[in-house]
């Protein structure tokens, strides 16, 4: 089932269930209201986007033995209804009832961190103004109640009009007493929300518009609670004393991100090739099985390899969201954005720009991905158009081939550096000088806001949990494979069409007679002032599926079966056959342009159309024709 497909059917599921009940889960950040969903669910759970918007939408099954209880919703984490954020706007129409193919919840899970209870009540207030039938979740009680915390829940209750319960997401305990909540209301014939004739299931709190009144009457219910503001965490106290130091704090973050960085590749190398070896053995047995037709060719040489081009970054993806939950969950994140704040504010980005921007080294589609975390849209969206600029590890096959064939291997900077580390490093620079120029320029122009306030809730270090990040890397593999696979696939099928046609009386033409071919010569007189042929011109043209396909298609151009970056042969005939200031031109060009179409699929996934992925798309293609022109007539 394709995600389209899959989001049109659980809102028919969801639209049609009128003997199953929904239940919202809300709460505020890090309050453990995710990891109590996973628990709920397990592995019952559909992902889809919620309609014209890039939140995504999680709905499980919440099962008791065989009997569906009940389809649960988590909701994004929000503060309160300001409807200053997405997120927020998104959870206020989700509990009013506002959101297509997505029925009004029956009722609402309110999960609250216990440990801030003062602070969530808050948005707890909020959620019981609109008048659904709720249960108050007190989360992390081991934690409040380790710091030498307390709260009355029978004073609680009868102050909110609602019930009270405690849980400790991490381990589980606590649970039973949703699902039995949740199973008392099936079973005593729930009715919709908007048909609430029992007072007991309302809050009885008066409605309060103003923030002073509001304040006022949830300091008033923590009062009667008898709430107890737990001792400061010991643990959470030295470490930050240690990861927000002036020096030593900044120290720190660099080596995470130096271990994050130096993971993603050194960790996923194995796996890599172990997938790149399935593909490739996989491959061979099946061109030894099929019979000798085009089916053939367009099973071996197009879908498979296309695909597999692509699945084999599987494993740097699993690794990168990995530590990014381990970042999240165990609280160093929202440290780790306000020590790269001080610096990346300078450039108009935000501190959680930092993480994905590393991660483009690795690849730019997780890496987009990840940009989810940054709350201010504006900030966002610059933050993904810019990604892409990074060093991604798609583009080192590219630079590989040609500094090896143009670059001498001498000396230059004495013995601690040669030309040809020298040149990798300068394009990595160039890369990095692009995303900081765009960026401020963004954020001057098209994405001109007045400077947001960085504010970050710092919650106390805690050990994540197994199971959910089980259940987040299983989603992220998910949604890369399906959502940027079928991309790849439809790309490899139009590309191995056009080396087919037209057919001679021998079966599929030379390269250079080719369709494929003929599109070269085409392209050839926008791209001769660069010093490309239209060997080069169809190399860029395949190479859009992915960047590294470049070299396999000049091997086959040039008649060279099977050859890569380090193919000495490859790189002779290009010796040959291209210049100097040409190569140094490719090389610019690749450094700036977009030529990913699964990049260009997740940005417009990620922003909601083509309008951006698009404009990136032809910002990028500029930059790197007009940067190649430029080195091409310096050298």
């Amino acid at each position: 089932m394709s995600p389209t497909e899959e989001t049109e059917h659980l809102g028919q599921v969801l639209e049609s269930s009128k003997d199953i009940p929904l239940i919202a889960l809300a709460g505020a950040p890090n309050s453990g209201k995710t990891t109590l969903f996973n628990r709920l669910t397990g592995l019952r759970q559909k992902v889809a986007n919620y309609p014209g918007v890039t939140v995504e939408k999680h709905v499980g099954e919440l099962r008791s033995g065989d009997q569906v209880l009940a389809d649960l919703v988590d909701l994004p984490g929000i503060h309160g209804f300001s409807a200053r954020t997405l997120d927020e706007k998104i959870t206020k129409d989700v509990l009013e009832g506002r959101v297509d193919g997505l029925k009004k919840p029956d009722a609402v899970v309110i999960v609250t961190d216990s440990t801030r209870l003062e602070n969530q009540l808050m948005l707890v207030e909020q959620v019981l103004e609109l008048n659904l039938p709720a249960l108050l979740v007190l989360n992390m009680a081991d934690e409040l109640k380790g710091r030498g915390g307390s709260v009355n829940t029978n004073a609680l209750s009868e102050k909110l009009g609602i019930e009270v319960i405690w849980t400790n997401g991490r381990t589980g305990e606590g649970t039973g007493a949703i699902i039995e909540y949740i199973s008392r209301l099936k079973d005593n014939d729930f009715v919709p929300s908007n048909d609430i004739k029992n007072p007991t299931t309302a809050h009885k709190l008066p409605v309060l518009e103003s923030f002073s009144k509001r304040k006022e009457a949830v300091k008033e219910a923590v009062s009667d609670a008898e709430f107890i503001p737990p001792e400061p965490s010991a643990v959470s106290g030295f470490l930050d004393s240690l990861v927000l130091h002036k020096i030593w704090g900044p120290m720190i973050f660099f080596a995470v991100v130096v271990f994050v960085f130096q993971s993603i590749f050194t960790w996923a190398v194995p796996l890599m090739d172990g997938i790149e070896l399935l593909i490739e053995t996989s491959g061979i047995w099946m061109s030894e099985i099929l019979p000798d037709t085009w089916l053939k060719s367009l099973l071996v040489d197009g879908i498979w390899a296309g695909v597999g081009s692509v699945v084999v970054f599987l494993p740097q993806i699993l690794i990168l969201f990995l530590f990014i939950g381990i970042l999240e969950d165990s609280g160093y994140m929202a440290r780790a954005a306000v020590i790269a704040d001080r610096v990346m504010y300078r450039i108009g980005l935000q501190g959680k720009a930092f993480l994905p921007l590393l991660s483009g080294y690795a690849c730019a589609v997780p890496a987009i991905l990840s940009a989810r975390t940054i709350e201010d849209d504006r900030d966002r969206m610059a933050t993904i158009f810019v990604t892409p600029f990074m060093t991604c590890s798609a583009r080192l096959p590219v630079y590989v081939l040609l500094i090896a064939a143009f670059i001498p291997n001498e000396p230059f900077m004495g013995t601690f550096l040669n030309q040809r580390a020298g040149v990798l490093i300068l394009l990595y620079a160039l890369g990095i000088a692009a995303a900081i120029m765009t960026a401020f320029i963004l954020k001057r122009t098209l994405l001109k806001a007045e400077p947001s306030t960085f504010l970050m809730e710092l919650p106390p270090y805690r050990l994540p949990s197994v199971q959910s990040l089980g259940l987040r890397l299983l989603d992220r593999g998910k949604i890369f494979l399906l959502r940027v696979g079928k991309i790849i696939f439809a790309v490899t099928i139009v590309l191995w069409i056009l080396t087919q046609f037209p057919r001679t009386e021998l079966g599929p033409p030379e390269i250079e007679q080719s369709a494929l071919g003929q599109i070269g010569h085409v392209i050839e007189p926008a791209i001769e002032p660069l010093g490309f042929d239209w060997r080069i011109g169809i190399g860029l043209i395949t190479s859009l599926a992915a960047r590294e396909v470049i070299v396999g298609t000049l091997g086959t151009i040039y008649g060279m079966e099977a050859a890569d970056e380090e193919s000495l042969d490859l790189q002779s005939a290009l010796q040959e056959s291209v210049s100097f200031p040409a190569a140094i031109g490719l090389l610019v060009f690749f450094a700036f342009a977009l030529q990913c179409m699964a990049t260009v699929a997740t940005v417009k996934r990620e922003t909601g159309g083509w309008k951006w992925a698009s404009f990136q798309f032809f910002y990028m293609l500029a930059l790197g024709y007009f940067g190649a022109l430029i080195a091409f007539n310096i050298f």
